[in-house]
């Protein structure tokens, strides 16, 4: 039998998904790494993202995947004369907004500079005479403004090799570049051999971080904190900031100098008329800042984008767009009123990261709030949410490194650890460590808990308030040093538990603590390393390996048997009997309502396979969707509407799609879009519908043009009749009817060619 991935052979869809506008993103807007300006506008970029406020209207916008704008880690923004938007990334991407919104993606650097990939940094833009200066980590290209094409590059070290340039300017008909390690250098623009690295003069010697033309003087910043203005080839220093300093801006009325703890702002005599040290009731570091008009834009680490009067400034308004706390979303969580969302982490082998961070929330009504990381005690590395079944206001969540934390209306905070029925990573006297990670809620509002590095890894808190815990050490090998992925609970009440080193193993303890272990010696795992488990709609629960997915055929099998024996998934392609996700590593596995499986492969974007895996009806990358990343690190579902969250390391975003449950009946069934106006691709969504109801669409005379049974609370239409061509305009009826014929309803749609 032929392994290979279902991606190499299954058709999926490449719809334009943004033009079905079926995706929505979640970004934060609080990491500022750099801004400029335009006659009108204020832009500021984010590691991800792209927001501008129009300071005549105060219209905010926003620019992400969503928008085709695929960032990978945003150094430098700029904003052209003929009003491009030119937006440099780290890896040497350019993503051009043209002034229609369309977006260009230019990888030349990428792919043609002969440099190592972790020296194409983008650090800088800078426009002269229709030419745009970029600033790399290698040296200097050159960018037709009218054409977008790069015209030529400069590599212009002593000896003609790479060196990192800052920060370009022309300066009385001379281009001058700020080096990091060879000084101010500069060359005639007249120079016919521009690109002959002898033909470039030293200038000031030094390690120069900034320079900028302002108000007919050559003003520059160097590594040392000083930033000094030129008279001839004389420094004079204009002030001492320190050792911290970032960048020099000018909108030719002012002077910014942006350093980590200080803003300072020159009129075009070199005086000093603005000082800002912090952010009022915001504290932590700068990253930029810029002027417009009488207005002072600083840009911060954590915080956003602030907006101050230049002269004097007292009051600080944050106008970045609302979001979460920051791009990197571990897990998510959707209740029914809220969207919750953790920013901690942990490594392949279950080590937290200890960064100290928050818990962002949404609500559709109120919009994003948080739970600032000063009010969790100082718990880190906050992964997997459960929300109480039987009371929606108290929230679960698990830290890799501290224990659980229940929160009563987002407040209320109290924390289960080594002094209340948790315990720590033993072996380090006065060391403290409770991992927890998987959690689930059984059918009595029982949270089932893991521990890991203990004996007692598996906990369950009952629903009277008291903890029960049972002991692993004569199940798993080595059970001290255990660490879990996520757990799932069947409808027989059997706890499904995936380990790091021992496979994954069910318990019931209605069986008289039953436990059976599956792993790669005793139930056909290909690896023992269980990233995921989930109990599916027909009782089969599906594995997540990390190297490959394997299926149990039943979890009835628990309470009959000893053994148990997983299986792969085999799909015939032709004369090719073909494994789905072979030797691939899952990191979630997510059932819909429908039954149909959302399946993340680390680093490969994340698929929609049919209930029993044969098909594989969608296929997200960031190549070929708004996902901002290949890295889904989570998925979850509004079983309502049919959104669908997916957790990256770059950003939050969801898709529309019919991923909802069935409902009790048939009292809310509506259709949408309705009308289908002319122009629209994508398909009709008859929502509201219990599961397994019959559904036909007839024209007004009754010839039936589509029909099927649901999977689920929702069904498409692709205004088609069976597939074969595209209904005319007209009025078609939509009959429904439960599966005993007890409920009936009809619905009427109107297509507009």
């Amino acid at each position: 039998m032929k392994k290979l991935l279902p991606y190499l052979f299954c058709c999926v869809s490449l719809v334009s998904f943004s033009q079905q506008k079926l995706w929505k993103g979640y970004f934060s807007y609080n990491e500022i790494t750099d801004v400029c300006n335009s006659d009108s506008k204020v832009f500021a970029s984010t590691r991800n993202s792209l927001f501008n406020k129009d300071v005549n209207t105060n219209i905010l916008s926003t620019f992400t995947s969503v928008d085709d704008v695929k960032a990978d880690k945003i150094t430098a923004v700029f904003q052209s004369s003929n009003n491009h938007t030119f937006i440099g990334n780290e890896n040497g991407l350019i993503i051009i907004i043209k002034p229609d919104g369309s977006v260009l993606n230019k990888v030349d650097i990428i792919t043609e500079v002969p440099v190592s990939p972790n020296q194409k940094k983008i650090n800088d833009f800078y426009e002269f005479n229709n030419k745009i200066y970029v600033s790399t980590e290698y040296g200097i290209s050159v960018f037709d403004s009218s054409n977008l094409e790069i015209e030529e590059n400069y590599y212009i070290g002593s000896s003609g090799e790479y060196l990192d340039v800052l920060q370009t300017t022309v300066y009385n008909g001379e281009l001058y570049a700020a080096t990091r390690t060879q000084g101010i250098k500069k060359v005639a623009l007249s120079n016919p051999f521009i690109y002959d690295y002898s033909q470039w003069q030293m200038f000031a010697a030094g390690n120069w971080l900034s320079l900028v033309t302002f108000n007919n003087q050559l003003v520059a910043m160097n590594f040392d904190g000083y930033t000094y203005k030129f008279v001839g080839n004389s420094p004079q220093q204009i002030v001492n900031h320190g050792s911290n300093g970032l960048k020099l801006r000018t909108d030719g009325t002012y002077l910014t100098i942006s350093c980590q703890w200080q803003i300072l702002v020159f009129n075009q005599s070199l005086i000093q008329v603005s000082t800002v040290n912090q952010i009022p009731n915001f504290p932590g570091m700068l990253t930029c800042a810029i002027t417009k008009n009488d207005k002072l834009y600083i840009g911060t680490q954590k915080n956003g984008l602030f907006e101050s009067a230049i002269i004097n400034p007292s009051v600080f308004t944050n106008i970045s767009p609302k979001g979460p706390l920051e791009d990197y979303t571990f897990k998510v969580k959707k209740t029914p009123n809220e969207l919750w969302v953790t920013h901690g982490s942990y490594d392949r082998t279950y080590n937290p990261d200890l960064k100290l961070q928050g818990i962002s929330i949404y609500n559709s009504n109120t919009g994003w709030g948080e739970i600032k990381s000063t009010d969790i005690q100082g718990s880190v590395s906050l992964a997997a949410i459960a929300e109480n079944p039987n009371l929606p206001n108290q929230v679960f969540v698990a830290s890799g490194h501290d224990g659980l934390l229940k929160f009563t209306n987002k407040a209320n905070l109290q924390v289960y650890d080594e002094t209340n029925n948790l315990e720590s990573v033993g072996g380090f006297p006065g060391y403290f460590s409770v991992r927890i990670n998987g959690m689930k809620f059984d059918k009595d509002a029982n949270l089932w808990i893991t521990n890991a590095f203990v004996n007692n890894g598996l906990k369950v808190l009952k629903n009277n308030n008291s903890w029960q815990s049972f002991n692993l050490s004569s199940v798993l090998q080595n059970a001290t040093n255990e660490r879990y992925g996520n757990l799932d609970i069947d409808k027989n009440g059997t706890k499904w538990v995936a380990t790091f080193t021992n496979g994954f193993y069910g318990f019931n303890e209605k069986y008289n603590n039953k436990f059976i272990v599956v792993n790669e010696e005793n139930g056909g795992l290909p690896s023992n390393d269980v990233r995921c488990v989930a109990v599916d709609k027909r009782n089969q629960l599906w594995i997540g390996t990390f190297k490959g997915l394997r299926i149990l055929s039943s979890v009835d099998r628990f309470v009959s048997d000893t053994e148990l024996e997983t299986t792969n998934i085999v799909i015939q392609e032709g004369d090719l009997a073909q494994e789905l996700f072979y030797q691939q590593v899952i990191q979630d596995i997510y059932v819909d309502g429908s039954n149909r499986k959302w399946v993340s492969i680390a680093d490969a974007g994340v698929f929609l396979v049919s209930a029993n895996g044969q098909e594989t009806i969608h296929r997200f990358t960031m190549e070929n969707s708004p996902l901002p990343s290949n890295n889904v690190l989570d998925i979850d579902v509004d079983e309502v509407s049919g959104e669908v969250f997916f957790a990256t390391d770059k950003g939050l975003v969801s898709f529309l799609g019919t991923s909802t449950k069935g409902s009790e009946n048939l009292a809310d069934v509506y259709v949408y879009p309705n009308p289908v106006r002319p122009g629209y691709t994508g398909t009709v969504k008859i929502s509201g519908l219990m599961d397994k109801v019959n559904l036909k669409i007839t024209d007004i005379e009754g010839n039936l043009v589509f029909e099927t049974t649901s999977q689920g609370g929702t069904v498409e239409w692709d205004t088609t009749a069976f597939g074969k061509y595209k209904v005319a305009s007209g009025v078609y009826m939509v009959f429904v009817s439960s599966s005993d014929a007890a409920e009936t309803t009809v619905k009427k749609i109107m297509v507009i060619r």
